[in-house]
């Protein structure tokens, strides 16, 4: 996907299915705050985008679309470098909502920030279809 917030941040999807999406990025300075660190927003960007992707997994996606409602993110270690792997599993999967637990972890495995994302599926028409 070019010339999108995924693109920009240089997000990878390495594993998307109804039960698991996996989002890579690295750390660089794209993506970093002014102190040199991992930017809580970029950390975010990933996890909403995780939960976006796997949501996608569970609606017809010529009818439906997946909006983010809600997020929280915990940040809780910081990188200055390496990379960043967001896991997104569904927690609720419903008629009109769905919420994604994301666990963001780095390259050793090490739990970064840990974050629960709220989701609305909405129907898609021609106006509104990106």
């Amino acid at each position: 996907m070019t010339n999108t917030l995924m693109s920009t941040l240089g997000m990878t999807v390495t594993v998307q299915s109804p039960e698991q999406t996996v989002v890579e990025m690295l750390v660089t300075d794209k993506v970093k705050q002014p102190m040199g660190f991992l930017h809580g927003g970029a950390t975010t960007a990933l996890a909403e985008t995780a939960a976006s992707l796997g949501g996608m997994q569970h609606v017809d996606s010529t009818k439906q679309s997946i909006v983010g409602i809600e997020i929280n993110c915990n940040h809780l270690r910081s990188k200055k470098d390496g990379k960043i792997i967001a896991v997104a599993h569904p927690i609720h999967v419903g008629r009109t909502t769905m919420v994604f637990q994301v666990d963001i972890k780095d390259e050793m495995d090490k739990l970064v920030a840990s974050s629960r994302c709220t989701l609305g599926i909405i129907t898609t028409t021609k106006k509104n279809r990106a």
